[in-house]
Formats: structure tokens, C-alpha cells, sequence
């Protein structure tokens, strides 16, 4: 039914892009009780990467009718729905997809600490039975993958398909961004961090709403989506990661103007 009404669905004009394990999740719940806002079917819908091939109509399938938009734009006077698809960030082919067919399209991300992102990350692998080493052993490994590989990444499939895949390389966000500061304009582009919206998502939202050219609302909802519960990292695993992450997170903050 869905796929066959799709030629009377609409696309969205907005899109979460990262990053994997920092309330992507989260945003995606909180985003879809503004009355403005239609939601997509699920988050993580990656059409624009693994899923291109089944084509627009399966993607136009996964949202909202032309008469819901109608109905909310007559009762609430706007309308929108969104994409979210973590994944995004670090594929410069979605970046261009994304801008061929939305070239006014709204960019969001979610950037969390790179050492927190990568715990959460190695927490829910080793969890989900994954992998049996320490996070110790996993960031020894992924450390002796980056010097070795990163001379590869002007291949930029492989970077997306292999570099990428490195527990701590998609913490390199000023990297992954580049491609998305190049081809959108500035005030196309909202970086979220995370940990705002962990502590103070009502005033993470507002700035988001206002980005989105919505009115306000307040959320009624604020529970945090895929939380899980582990133990804290070591000390001197967190100032091993401090160091590693120095020059990467200068650049980001250089690329955007503020010190996160």
C-alpha cells in the first residue's frame, strides 16, 4: 500500500546526517512531536546510500501523504518532515546526492565527544556479542588501521566503505564535514552537540525549530531513545584518547568557529 501510493507522498527538506551513537535517535522522537512535523516511517531509512538502488518511489514511500501535509498545514501552518540517517556524514556520494535533488535541503548533526562516541560505540559491539575484546585492544587496533590507511582516503569509496568503519576515524568530524560545508551554504547547516541535547534538549530544540523555520513547541516527551547502561572508561584510556583526538577536534572547531 505504501509503495503504491507514493507518487502522493512527499519528500523531505530535512536531514539528520550523523553521527552514529550521539541521540540521533532521540532527535528523530523529539523531532516528530512538533504538530508541524511529519515523521518518516523510521529512522535510519539510508536510501541515499544503501538503499539508493530501489528508488525514489520506495523513498517517497516511507512518508507522509500529500493530504496529511495538506491537513497540518491548514490546522498548524507549516509542514515538514525528515530524513535521519546517521550514516551520512562520511559518504561524500550522499552529500552530492542529497544536494542534486535538495539543493535548499536543511542539514543537521549531531556531533558528540569522540571518546564517548567511540565508547558508546564499543559498548553496544560488545554487548550485542560482537566483539569479545577490551576497548583497550579495539583502539590499539583501530589506531594501527588509521596510520596505516589514511593515505588512502582521496579514494573516497574507500573511505566511506573501510576508513570510516574505524571505531575511532568517525570521530574525525571535520573530515566528514568538508564535503557537506562545500556544497551546502552555512546557514544550511546546524551542528547539534550532543551532549546539549542530553542536558538541555528544550533549548536544543528551540534552536532547532527556529533553524527549521517552525514556531516553537514545547516537547512533551524527553525520553533519551537507545540509552544503555555500562561501565565508565578508564582514566588513562580517556587521556590516551585525549591526546589522539587533539588535532582532529582543533580542526573541527577551527572549520566551525566555536570550542565545543
Amino acid at each position: 500500500y505504501y509503495y503504491l501510493s507514493s507518487p502522493f507522498r512527499v519528500l523531505p527538506e530535512c536531514f539528520v546526517i550523523g553521527v552514529v551513537r550521539s541521540g540521533t535517535t532521540s532527535l528523530y522522537h523529539y523531532l516528530g512531536q512538533h504538530p508541524c512535523i511529519g515523521s518518516s516511517a523510521y529512522d535510519e531509512i539510508g536510501y541515499f546510500d544503501d538503499n539508493y538502488h530501489l528508488g525514489v518511489n520506495w523513498y517517497k514511500s516511507l512518508f507522509p501523504t500529500k493530504f496529511t501535509k495538506n491537513k497540518i498545514i491548514k490546522k498548524h501552518g507549516s509542514f515538514l518532515t525528515y530524513d535521519v540517517t546517521p550514516f551520512y556524514i562520511y559518504n561524500p556520494l550522499v552529500a552530492r546526492r542529497i544536494s542534486a535533488s535538495f539543493p535548499r535541503a536543511k542539514i543537521i548533526s549531531n556531533l558528540r565527544n569522540p571518546i564517548d562516541r567511540a565508547y558508546s560505540n564499543y559498548i553496544l559491539m560488545y554487548q550485542e556479542g560482537d566483539t569479545t575484546k577490551t576497548f583497550e585492544e579495539i583502539i590499539q587496533i583501530a589506531m594501527d588501521e588509521i596510520e596505516k590507511n589514511k593515505s588512502k582516503l582521496n579514494d573516497e569509496a574507500y573511505a566511506a566503505d573501510t576508513f570510516y568503519q574505524n571505531i575511532l576515524a568517525r570521530g574525525f568530524y571535520a573530515d566528514q564535514l568538508e564535503i557537506w560545508f562545500e556544497i551546502f551554504q552555512k546557514k544550511q547547516i546546524l551542528i547539534i552537540p550532543s551532549e546539549d541535547l542530553d542536558l538541555k534538549p528544550d533549548q536544543v530544540l528551540t534552536k532547532v525549530f527556529e533553524f527549521l523555520d517552525l514556531p516553537y513547541f514545547k516537547i512533551k516527551d524527553f525520553t533519551r531513545q537507545n540509552k544503555r547502561e555500562y561501565h565508565p572508561m578508564k582514566d588513562e584510556t580517556r587521556k590516551l584518547l585525549v591526546e589522539f583526538y587533539k588535532p582532529y577536534n582543533k580542526k573541527l572547531f577551527d572549520m566551525l568557529g566555536s570550542k565545543f
